[in-house]
């Protein structure tokens, strides 16, 4: 499932896989470390814009570089979450952009043994794109589903939304 690749494109070290474990609508997800730039707060103010797909939150000022940051419950069709003092942003690369994802809660780093990462069951995979999923990890009685986020945006969703960053670039 896992191929070892060089220590740039993944975290992957021995038999193990560094995994950040995040919420969202009350289950564990998990995604490779290295796919992460960073994790930050939810700031005030997000602009939101104008005829955007309804899983786009709206576009952020992160240190001068604007940021768009869609909202991973809407993407992968569960029921909206209130934003709360534990929501996090977590920013991946998708293509040539950087994405923020607003999540319920970021919960812990934890190293996986690639031993316990299964494939998706066909039944989660009919309810989630399978292409966004990587597999679920097993570890005692804890399971976490594996995302790609860098999946999670087609070519042509990161296409319109590094558009939108530039369109909006000097507003904010």
């Amino acid at each position: 499932m896992f191929e070892k690749k060089n220590e740039q494109n993944s975290n992957i070290q021995g038999e193990r896989l560094q995994v950040v474990v995040f919420k969202l609508s009350g289950e564990e997800f998990g995604v490779d470390i290295m796919h992460v730039s960073e994790i930050i707060s939810v700031p005030k103010t997000i602009t939101r814009v104008p005829q955007a797909p309804d899983f786009v939150k709206g576009l952020i000022n992160l240190r001068g570089k604007i940021i768009v940051v869609i909202n991973l419950n809407t993407r992968l069709g569960f029921a909206p979450q209130e934003e709360d003092e534990h929501s996090r942003i977590v920013v991946v690369e998708a293509g040539e952009s950087q994405v923020g994802m607003l999540v319920n809660s970021v919960t812990r780093v934890k190293w996986l043994p690639l031993s316990c990462i299964e494939p998706t069951p066909e039944m989660i995979k009919s309810k989630i794109n399978a292409e966004y999923l990587v597999g679920v990890g097993k570890v005692e009685e804890e399971l976490l589903i594996l995302l790609n986020l860098a999946k999670v945006l087609g070519e042509e969703e990161v296409d319109e939304l590094s558009q939108l960053q530039l369109d909006r670039g000097l507003d904010i």
